[in-house]
Protein backbone atom coordinates (compact mmCIF):
# COMPACT_ATOMS: atom_id res chain seq x y z
CA UNK A 1 0.00 0.00 0.00
CA UNK A 2 1.00 3.79 -0.87
CA UNK A 3 2.42 5.54 2.51
CA UNK A 4 2.73 9.27 1.74
CA UNK A 5 4.41 10.91 4.65
CA UNK A 6 4.82 14.98 5.60
CA UNK A 7 8.16 14.59 7.26
CA UNK A 8 8.31 18.09 7.26
CA UNK A 9 5.27 18.65 9.41
CA UNK A 10 6.95 17.07 12.34
CA UNK A 11 10.05 19.91 12.09
CA UNK A 12 7.89 22.74 11.73
CA UNK A 13 5.41 21.65 14.67
CA UNK A 14 5.19 20.32 17.97
CA UNK A 15 2.20 17.87 17.41
CA UNK A 16 0.04 17.16 20.18
CA UNK A 17 -2.30 14.89 18.76
CA UNK A 18 -3.07 13.28 16.09
CA UNK A 19 -5.80 12.09 14.46
CA UNK A 20 -7.63 9.35 11.23
CA UNK A 21 -9.89 11.02 8.88
CA UNK A 22 -11.44 9.92 5.52
CA UNK A 23 -10.56 11.50 2.41
CA UNK A 24 -12.67 12.10 -0.26
CA UNK A 25 -11.72 12.41 -3.57
CA UNK A 26 -12.46 11.76 -7.24
CA UNK A 27 -10.65 8.46 -9.57
CA UNK A 28 -7.87 10.32 -11.33
CA UNK A 29 -7.02 11.74 -7.65
CA UNK A 30 -6.72 8.47 -6.75
CA UNK A 31 -5.08 7.08 -9.74
CA UNK A 32 -2.28 9.98 -9.54
CA UNK A 33 -1.92 9.17 -5.59
CA UNK A 34 -0.93 5.74 -6.19
CA UNK A 35 1.33 6.35 -8.77
CA UNK A 36 2.80 9.56 -8.17
CA UNK A 37 2.04 10.75 -4.60
CA UNK A 38 1.59 13.93 -3.21
CA UNK A 39 3.60 17.41 -2.34
CA UNK A 40 2.09 18.57 1.56
CA UNK A 41 4.32 21.39 1.09
CA UNK A 42 1.91 24.32 2.81
CA UNK A 43 -1.08 21.83 3.10
CA UNK A 44 -3.45 22.30 6.33
CA UNK A 45 -6.72 21.22 7.30
CA UNK A 46 -9.49 24.28 8.22
CA UNK A 47 -13.10 24.35 8.79
CA UNK A 48 -15.64 25.97 6.18
CA UNK A 49 -18.72 25.99 7.92
CA UNK A 50 -19.63 22.79 9.77
CA UNK A 51 -17.53 20.97 7.61
CA UNK A 52 -13.03 20.07 7.39
CA UNK A 53 -11.78 20.77 4.47
CA UNK A 54 -7.91 20.13 3.17
CA UNK A 55 -6.37 22.91 1.47
CA UNK A 56 -2.89 23.32 -0.73
CA UNK A 57 -2.28 19.81 -1.32
CA UNK A 58 -1.19 19.51 -4.52
CA UNK A 59 -2.07 15.78 -6.01
CA UNK A 60 -0.59 15.91 -9.49
CA UNK A 61 -2.84 15.25 -12.23
CA UNK A 62 -3.08 11.78 -13.74
CA UNK A 63 -0.80 11.44 -17.06
CA UNK A 64 -3.51 8.90 -19.08
CA UNK A 65 -6.65 11.40 -17.65
CA UNK A 66 -8.26 13.07 -20.24
CA UNK A 67 -10.76 15.90 -19.58
CA UNK A 68 -12.00 14.15 -16.31
CA UNK A 69 -8.74 15.17 -14.60
CA UNK A 70 -8.85 16.84 -11.26
CA UNK A 71 -7.30 20.21 -10.52
CA UNK A 72 -4.11 19.95 -8.45
CA UNK A 73 -4.61 21.56 -5.64
CA UNK A 74 -8.83 21.83 -4.76
CA UNK A 75 -10.09 21.96 -1.78
CA UNK A 76 -11.18 17.98 -0.37
CA UNK A 77 -13.34 17.15 2.12
CA UNK A 78 -12.54 15.39 5.43
CA UNK A 79 -14.89 12.95 6.29
CA UNK A 80 -15.01 12.65 10.58
CA UNK A 81 -17.63 11.77 12.97
CA UNK A 82 -19.87 15.16 14.02
CA UNK A 83 -18.30 14.81 17.81
CA UNK A 84 -15.04 14.37 16.47
CA UNK A 85 -15.69 17.41 14.80
CA UNK A 86 -17.10 19.16 17.20
CA UNK A 87 -14.09 18.34 19.90
CA UNK A 88 -11.63 19.31 17.12
CA UNK A 89 -13.27 22.44 16.46
CA UNK A 90 -12.70 23.53 20.06
CA UNK A 91 -9.08 22.76 20.29
CA UNK A 92 -8.21 24.27 16.87
CA UNK A 93 -9.99 27.67 18.08
CA UNK A 94 -7.21 28.15 20.73
CA UNK A 95 -4.84 30.18 20.31
CA UNK A 96 -1.72 28.86 17.85
CA UNK A 97 -3.29 25.60 16.95
CA UNK A 98 -2.99 24.26 13.60
CA UNK A 99 -4.56 21.12 12.37
CA UNK A 100 -1.59 19.64 9.28
CA UNK A 101 -1.43 16.41 7.21
CA UNK A 102 0.61 14.09 8.60
CA UNK A 103 0.45 10.92 6.46
CA UNK A 104 -1.76 9.98 3.27
CA UNK A 105 -2.82 6.09 3.06
CA UNK A 106 -4.63 3.90 1.44
CA UNK A 107 -6.58 1.37 4.35
CA UNK A 108 -7.20 -2.34 3.78
CA UNK A 109 -9.62 -2.20 2.13
CA UNK A 110 -8.33 0.83 -0.61
CA UNK A 111 -10.37 3.94 1.00
CA UNK A 112 -7.94 7.26 1.20
CA UNK A 113 -6.76 8.34 4.81
CA UNK A 114 -5.20 11.11 5.94
CA UNK A 115 -3.60 11.14 9.77
CA UNK A 116 -4.18 14.61 10.79
CA UNK A 117 -1.84 16.10 13.28
CA UNK A 118 -3.21 18.92 16.28
CA UNK A 119 -0.38 20.94 16.51
CA UNK A 120 1.93 24.46 17.48
CA UNK A 121 4.31 25.97 15.22
CA UNK A 122 7.80 26.06 16.47
CA UNK A 123 10.55 28.79 16.96
CA UNK A 124 13.35 28.56 15.17
CA UNK A 125 15.41 28.14 18.20
CA UNK A 126 12.88 25.06 19.06
CA UNK A 127 13.82 23.88 15.43
CA UNK A 128 17.66 24.20 16.16
CA UNK A 129 17.65 22.23 19.92
CA UNK A 130 15.94 19.11 18.28
CA UNK A 131 18.11 19.31 14.97
CA UNK A 132 21.16 19.29 17.92
CA UNK A 133 19.21 16.67 20.05
CA UNK A 134 18.85 14.40 17.06
CA UNK A 135 22.59 14.47 15.47
CA UNK A 136 23.43 14.09 19.03
CA UNK A 137 21.74 10.98 18.80
CA UNK A 138 22.89 9.79 15.87
CA UNK A 139 26.43 10.58 17.02
CA UNK A 140 25.90 7.99 20.05
CA UNK A 141 24.51 5.32 17.68
CA UNK A 142 27.95 5.33 15.69
CA UNK A 143 29.58 4.70 18.38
Amino acid sequence: MAKLENRRARHDYEILESLEAGLVLRGTEVKSLRATGADFTGSFARFDGNDLFLEDLHIAPYEKGSFTNHDPRRKRKLLLHRHELFKLRQKVEQKGFTLVPLKIYFNERGLAKVLLGLGRGKKEYQKKADDKRKAVARELENW
